[in-house]
């Protein structure tokens, strides 16, 4: 119950009782209620701005874990980014600089996208600057991987090529050293046995028994064993690919036909001494794109050092050939 007020009165010399009017009650009501709304605003501001409601402190949760999950994420895209540029530069440096092709300009492994903006569907949101960011890098490395894929499939392709070409080129001496008797001359002027004219000697003579082994220098396809060329007898030639043939003359006898595919190492004749021959040898010839060249110049398959250096001097001397 309200306390009664009282007031004194001079005229009456009494104290009179306070009459408080219904118009100043209802305007102190609405002035009550107005601090009261004015304070409960305040504190309800003060209060979203340095006390947290459950739902605040769950999202502020979850968006700290979406930004360490972002961070992460970057750190895996930079060590990718990093192991591929170390793909890169090896691909580069090594892979294709060892099998001939031109290295990719980093301008083309790091292309970006022209044309249409491919991002606009991750645009108007609080972190849209961030998700583009993030997806902008995403699709730089799976082009660069891509790019890099591409590569290494040329490159795998230009290693079975390679693989086929060290393979397909006359790199073996026809006749092993065990089996010599000695390397009667080499590619050069010597002097021919029958006319005892000095005349260039286009092959290389290999004296050793009649029906000693001659082995395929290189992988490749019998293209004649026959006895229809002047001078040759019974002779052998493999054409290896790539402008290579190897021609083997004088046999004794072949262990191959035309037409049959032979690997290096693989037993093709016997040596003989048929045709414009002296005595028994091998007479070993290489040819590229049509012209006939020096064959010291491919023993690098089976000779040591010191034996490709011994056979070297032999066959630079300039003797008598035995055809």
């Amino acid at each position: 119950m309200a306390k009664v007020k009282y007031y004194y009165d001079s005229e009456t010399l009494s104290y009179r009782k306070i009459e408080r009017k219904k118009r100043t009650t209802i305007k102190f009501t609405m002035l009550f209620l107005l601090a009261a709304a004015l304070f409960g605003f305040l504190f309800v501001f003060i209060a979203s701005q340095y006390i947290e409601s459950p739902k605040e402190r769950a999202l502020k949760r979850e968006l700290a874990n979406l930004q360490l999950q972002y961070k992460l994420l970057n750190k895996r895209v930079d060590n990718a980014f990093a192991v591929l540029e170390s793909v890169e530069e090896r691909d580069n440096a090594i892979y294709r600089l060892y099998f001939e092709a031109n290295p990719i300009p980093s301008e083309q492994r790091r292309a970006g996208f022209g044309g249409i903006n491919r991002y606009k569907k991750y645009e108007g949101y609080d972190n849209s600057k961030l998700i583009i960011e993030s997806n902008k890098r995403l699709d730089l490395l799976q082009k660069a991987i891509v790019v890099q894929s591409k590569s290494l499939d040329e490159i795998a392709v230009l290693a079975e090529d390679k693989e086929k070409f060290l393979s397909a080129i006359p790199a073996i001496q026809p006749v092993k050293n065990e089996d010599l008797k000695y390397m009667a001359s080499g590619y050069g002027y010597r002097t021919d046995p029958f006319t005892k004219v000095r005349k260039f000697h286009f092959g290389m003579d290999f004296t050793a028994p009649r029906g000693t082994p001659v082995y395929a220098s290189g992988d490749g396809v019998v293209t004649r064993a026959d006895n229809n060329a002047s001078g040759y007898g019974k002779h052998i030639r493999i054409d290896h690919g790539y402008g290579y043939v190897s021609l083997y003359a004088h046999l004794y006898k072949y262990n191959v036909r035309s037409n049959q595919k032979v690997k290096r190492g693989d037993l093709i004749g016997f040596v003989g001494s048929t045709g414009r021959s002296e005595a028994p040898h091998l007479h070993y010839e290489v040819f590229k794109d049509g012209e006939r060249i020096n064959p010291i110049n491919f023993y690098y398959g089976n000779l040591s050092a010191d034996e490709y250096a011994r056979l070297l001097e032999k066959a630079s001397l300039e003797n008598q050939s035995l055809d």
